[in-house]
This record gives structure tokens, sequence and C-alpha cells, in this order.
């Protein structure tokens, strides 16, 4: 095991049976779990208590999952495991497209969710790594974040994945499979697309920062994706 775990784990789904099942095996697996039945009054919770990961259903009374996702990754930038019976291809893309990491489908294995969960909560960047410059970013391995200046952007779990990876040879393209090898959680089940809604994300929490630092993050075509070099 390592630092992160046992992690504190907030569990969000209106089946109270599947509620206490993912329970049962995360608190067997050494975490510590809450649950909530309503969106909103997750919402809340995660406001007001600090979280390392949320496990998310899709369709749930009061703000759905979505909303859910999208409120806290930008607020808090916790982790985020859908668990939903949505299985199509566009319904995972709106999924990663909110900022989910990691997104399984109902019926699903308790045991993979855990592993997934594990997996997801032990992917950072070597702490032994120092904080590097490329552009207007510092990437700064040993805090977990990407700043701009001095503001941290608020960016998901996959979403630093990616950015830390092209820092480690700017100018240098990877491919989109590549990228997913560095994303967290079970890469394989991770389409190519998803790595597309991710720099979306990515470029736009930027923009927000300040208006064209997004031009770091550049489009190499029929390759990937790269950091651009200074000058």
């Amino acid at each position: 095991m390592t630092a992160t775990i046992p992690a504190r784990i907030l569990v969000v789904e209106d089946d109270r049976r599947t509620a206490d099942v993912i329970a049962l095996y995360l608190r067997h697996a050494g975490h510590r779990v809450a649950v909530e039945h309503d969106g909103h009054a997750a919402i809340a919770r995660a406001r007001r208590e600090a979280f390392d990961l949320l496990i998310l259903d899709r369709m749930l009374p009061g703000a759905d999952g979505l909303e859910i996702c999208r409120t806290l990754t930008r607020e808090v930038g916790v982790p985020v495991i859908f668990v939903t019976a949505r299985t199509l291809e566009e319904d995972r893309i709106a999924g990663f497209d909110v900022g989910a990491d990691d997104y399984v489908t109902k019926p699903f294995s308790p045991r993979e969710l855990v592993a997934r969960a594990t997996a997801l909560l032990r992917r950072a960047p070597p702490e032994a790594d120092p904080a590097r410059r490329v552009g207007e970013l510092i990437l700064d391995a040993a805090r977990h974040e990407v700043r701009v200046g001095d503001v941290r952007v608020a960016l998901t779990p996959s979403e630093r994945a990616i950015v830390m990876a092209l820092g480690e040879r700017p100018g240098r393209p990877l491919s989109r499979l590549q990228l997913i090898d560095h994303l967290p959680g079970e890469s394989q089940d991770v389409l190519e697309r998803t790595v597309d809604v991710h720099v979306r994300n990515i470029r736009r929490k930027l923009e927000e920062i300040a208006p064209g630092t997004s031009e770091v993050l550049e489009t190499v075509m029929g390759v990937g994706y790269r950091l651009r070099e200074p000058g």
C-alpha cells in the first residue's frame, strides 16, 4: 500500500443496496467511506468535508452525476469514478467531458471497482521530481499540481497526468495511446477520444486563468499532442 491508502471516499448512489455493497467492499479494503443517496446532499457534503475520491452514479435524485462531477472537479479537484447503467460510448464520453477519471458500467464487480479505486488513488507523479517550467506552466510533481505563475490549475488526476507526461519531454509529441498509458485507473478500457476530451478541458482551464496559455498544449496532426518548448 502507498501513502494514499486508506482514503476518504464518498459514494453517491440512490440504490441503497448497491451503495451498501460498494461501501462494504471499500471498507474491507481499508478505506473510510461516507454514503449519500441524493445529488444535492452529495455536493453539500463534499464542499463541507475533504474526500480523496468520489464514486458516483449517473442517475440520481436532486443533482445528477454529471452535474455533481462538473461542480466538484472544478471546485475541489477531487478524482471521480462513475458507476452507472449508462453504457453507450457517448455516455462515457460525456462522463469524461465533465472531469471523470474512470467509468464503470453496471453490472460490475465490486472487487474490480475497489481495484480501480486503488489504482486511481495510487497514481501520482514521483515525489522526487523537481518542479519544472514549460512556457508559462509550472509542473510541480512534489505538490501534485500544475500552476500558471502562482495560480494552481484545478486539474483532475487524469488531466494532470497528461500534462505531466507531456512535460517530461517538452517539444516531443506523445500519441493518444501513449497518453492513455499514463492515465490512472484501468487504461485498457479508455477510448482514444477520451484523451481529446481531457485535452479540451485542460485548455479551457488554462484559458480561464490566463488567456493564451492554452497555446502551450499543441496538437500534432496525425500524431497526438505536445507541450511547446519556449522559443
